[in-house]
């Protein structure tokens, strides 16, 4: 292989790393909510806010980001998403004692990671595969998105937790690391190269092409559907919900506690990624089943974790809920690219992580529900829940089970 060609197969890793640098961005804020609550003394209920108000913003970047990168080029709109993050961080920074300011910097941050799971994740998939990356297996491209946003999503809360807690300028330092990370990683992803030509754009209406037909696909429906809000649900009972239930336990380490859970949770998603990739490999149906159960089971351990305010059980329940949401999120996106064809990829690959992010409100629900029970109530709630949805999906799973080569058919 030539250098040339080195350099092609390698090409998607430009808007991995981009993708990376955004969910960097945005998910560094989570362990920064104990600080939020200890000096900023923001109530708890608004630090939830907080957290779950760029999935105000990431919806709509989500939904229309795909057919908007259809439409005129996945750099065109991309680019943009990424480099906007920068601002968003330092309209985070900036307002550290300003409810106005922090609103209005993570809604930013939830439009950009929107645009950019939507985008990147396509614009990844179709540079790991010919021409190319011609070596890439078929299921290279979604491992690859999910691993680099899995660990933009990891290295974020674990760098600026660290800087929170130990560095001068807590509120502020986080926000310019992430500055400093973005600028060469926008200006890599200028020479990606573009798979979306103007040749094959859409000469129908945007508003059509926000209609993703292979929503309906009995895979999707059965499959996808029911699991899919638990991806980010899981992660976000872990450390969101987690740090709140340990209360006086941690001292005066709360930050660093709620850093490592999350970085715990992150890391124990990132590995599970690789065994889910070899469940996949040997049955299609299995991933997502064993997915839901580890969220049950690490919810009901947060659940111990509150009504105990214990640190090693918390630790546990981030292990679990982590490996949950690694399963769950390398299992969807491995359906929704077998399902959908080329054209409704990106379209497809949008609905399925806005039904994920709705897993992040789940915190601000909790909190706002803690006057009528208490949390480990509210936890045994919501894993009674999460067995419903396991139960779709087994029966979904008998429904749609077909032989091999009709498992792959895609919706058109």
């Amino acid at each position: 292989m030539t250098g040339e060609e080195r350099a092609t197969a390698r090409a998607w890793m430009r808007p991995a790393v981009a993708l990376f640098g955004v969910a960097y961005g945005a998910n560094q804020f989570s362990p920064l909510m104990v600080m939020y609550r200890e000096q900023g003394h923001y109530p708890a209920t608004v630090v939830a806010a907080f957290f779950a108000v760029y999935v105000v913003g990431l919806a709509p970047g989500l939904l229309l980001g795909g057919p908007a990168s259809d439409r005129w080029g996945r750099r065109r709109v991309l680019l943009p998403a990424a480099a906007v993050s920068i601002p968003a961080s330092a309209v985070i920074a900036l307002g550290a004692f300003s409810e106005v300011l922090l609103y209005a910097g993570r809604l930013l941050f939830g439009v950009c990671i929107g645009v950019a799971m939507a985008v990147a994740t396509t614009w990844v998939k179709e540079l790991s595969g010919p021409p190319h990356d011609p070596s890439a297996d078929a299921g290279a491209g979604a491992r690859r998105a999910a691993l680099a946003l899995t660990g933009g999503f990891g290295v974020g809360p674990l760098v600026g937790g660290l800087l929170a807690q130990f560095a001068p300028l807590p509120m502020e330092l986080p926000y310019v690391v992430h500055v400093l990370l973005m600028v060469p990683a926008v200006w890599w992803l200028v020479r990606a190269p573009e798979t979306h030509p103007s040749g094959t754009r859409s000469t129908r209406s945007l508003l059509a092409d926000l209609k993703v037909p292979a929503t309906g696909h009995p895979r999707f429906v059965w499959l996808v559907l029911p699991a899919a809000p638990w991806v980010f649900g899981a992660a976000s009972l872990s450390f969101a919900v987690q740090p709140t239930t340990l209360g006086d336990a941690v001292g005066s380490y709360g930050l660093l506690i709620a850093t490592l859970i999350t970085g715990v949770t992150l890391a124990s998603g990132f590995l599970a990624q690789s065994l889910a990739r070899r469940v996949d490999a040997r049955s299609r149906l299995a991933g997502t089943r064993i997915g839901i159960v580890l969220v049950v089971a690490g919810t009901l351990v947060a659940a111990l974790t509150a009504a105990t305010a214990s640190i090693p059980v918390a630790f546990a329940g981030a292990v679990l809920l982590g490996a949950g949401y690694g399963f769950t999120l390398l299992s969807g996106l491995q359906e929704v690219q077998r399902i959908a064809a080329p054209e409704h990829l990106a379209g497809l690959t949008a609905v399925f992580y806005t039904l994920t992010y709705v897993g992040f409100l789940l915190p601000l629900v909790l909190s706002a529900l803690t006057p009528v029970a208490s949390y480990p109530v509210l936890l045994g709630v919501v894993a009674v829940m999460q067995v419903v949805c396991l139960g779709l999906v087994v029966v979904g799973a008998r429904r749609v089970a077909r032989p091999p080569a009709a498992v792959v058919e895609t919706v058109r």
